[in-house]
């Protein structure tokens, strides 16, 4: 049993005001790990102060002083790495795939955030103007707790690339997670304040920091409800927002697509992460007439798909992150039978032997059309919906027929058609015959999955202001 007592301002370990504890909960076995003390509105006041006091003089900072950073941020997480993994396996219920997989991408953004700092112009002309790209001051981080510390890193690098300060508020749920990624930053050396964290409730910390002035901007990924209120609070001090939010992603597997390629890369598309994934390809769009087909596919190969402990290196999908997202899941999957939609494999319960921990049958749903609940809401688990097309267009259309837009993805043999399909899709991201990521393009969405984009150039300058400096000639 692990007690956490400790967040972190001004580069200390602090004891926090507030007095209320949170419970954590093994999704593997629903045994209690441990619990964790919550911060309260005058702790998030205390770490929103810290960082206004150093953005004084970490704004002023060189770029080769914030390279040194990043730097040393990465050197103390590469000594972690088992740490990493393991408490992610344990307290999130992440499989050791996925959670190997996450730590490298962690270790990768750190680069991309020195490669932007060595390639990036501060000071450019527009005319006959010089302008100033400035940080925008202190950033509130809120985050999820699908990939913990991998948010952490990706949105705080961006921001040390910026010369802006930090407060971060982590879930909850990934207390354990964020000691350790504390104790790295600690390790680092930082400058006092540039980064602090708190751990607390949405409705407190994330309400402090969202109306609180001295917060310039937010960086915000989680669900498209929390993003409005966030939103609408942060309007009040004019804010600047980035807002990633939630996704419905389309899968459009062309007819000359190769489905011995195809299948198991859409299947590890819909139940990445264990399905708790805004880029989940969740919509899968076929030919009509190449149905049977798939169908036997991909029975074929879900029958190969590990379900289980997710410490065991076989493992394709563990657990839900907890008992109410295990209901969620589950009650989307009623939804989707009381709808007519047909259980190609899957469905509602747990698997045999895995009674006690918050594990879903992977589900896939046949004979599904694009206005069915399951089609159209974000369900975060591992279910798919099978939608068959009769032509291109179709398939095209059928695709962007989402109050979302995040990510898709397209599979063909030919790569100029599958180019010119991705190219009609209304999402931030498409996939074209695989599925990887790229630190220095941006990530973000159309439409209801968010405002603005991270990564590269476009995520970097979401933390700048620019100021124009203009003299009559």
């Amino acid at each position: 049993m692990k007690t956490i007592d400790k967040i972190y301002i001004n580069g200390e370990f602090v004891t926090p005001k507030g007095t209320e504890y949170f419970n954590l909960i093994s999704p593997t076995t629903n045994e209690k790990l441990g619990k964790v003390r919550l911060g309260n509105t005058e702790d998030t006041q205390n770490a929103i102060e810290a960082a206004k006091n150093a953005f004084k003089t970490f704004s002023k900072t060189t770029a080769s002083e914030r390279i040194q950073h990043l730097k040393n941020i990465k050197s103390s997480i590469e000594k972690r790495k088992t740490d990493f993994v393991n408490i992610m396996v344990e307290e999130y219920g992440g499989t050791f795939q996925f959670a190997s997989v996450s730590y490298e991408y962690m270790l990768k953004g750190f680069d991309s955030a020195i490669n932007l700092l060595n390639s990036y112009d501060f000071i450019k002309t527009m005319g006959q103007s010089e302008v100033q790209m400035t940080p925008i001051g202190v950033v509130g981080i809120i985050i999820p707790w699908n990939s913990s510390n991998g948010f952490i890193s990706s949105k705080l690098a961006t921001a040390i690339v910026a010369g802006c300060t930090t407060v971060i508020k982590p879930s909850e749920m990934s207390a354990q997670q964020t000691q350790l990624m504390i104790k790295c930053l600690h390790d680092a050396q930082l400058p006092k304040g540039i980064v602090n964290i708190v751990n607390g409730l949405g409705e407190v910390v994330g309400a402090e920091i969202s109306r609180n002035p001295d917060i310039a901007k937010i960086s915000f990924t989680g669900s498209t409800n929390v993003g409005k209120i966030i939103a609408k609070e942060a309007v009040n001090t004019m804010k600047r927002v980035t807002l990633e939010l939630g996704g419905k992603s389309p899968n459009i597997i062309l007819d000359d697509a190769d489905l011995s390629k195809a299948i198991p890369l859409a299947l590890g598309a819909a139940f990445m992460n264990n399905g708790q994934a805004c880029i989940a390809g969740t919509r899968l769009l076929i030919p009509e007439d190449r149905l049977d087909e798939v169908k036997l596919l991909i029975k074929e190969t879900a029958s190969n798909f590990i379900v289980g402990d997710p410490k065991n290196p076989n493992t394709a999908v563990g657990p839900m992150v907890s008992e109410k997202q295990y209901n969620r899941v589950q009650d989307y999957i009623q939804i989707g039978i009381n709808e007519g939609a047909e259980i190609l494999i899957g469905g509602l319960g747990k698997p045999e032997g895995l009674e006690n921990g918050n594990f879903v049958k992977p589900t896939i749903f046949t004979n599904v059309n694009n206005q069915m609940r399951i089609a159209k809401e974000e369900i975060f688990g591992p279910v798919l919906s099978i939608i068959t097309y009769k032509t291109e267009e179709e398939a095209i259309e059928i695709a962007n027929d989402t109050t979302y837009g995040l990510q898709a993805y397209v599979s063909s043999s030919d790569s100029k058609r599958a180019y010119n399909v991705a190219s009609q899709i209304n999402a931030g991201r498409v996939q074209v015959n695989g599925i990887s990521h790229d630190p220095m393009a941006p990530f973000g969405g159309f439409k209801q999955s968010g405002i603005g984009r991270e990564f590269g150039t476009i995520g970097l300058e979401a933390y700048l202001e620019p100021r124009a400096l203009i003299q009559p000639k």
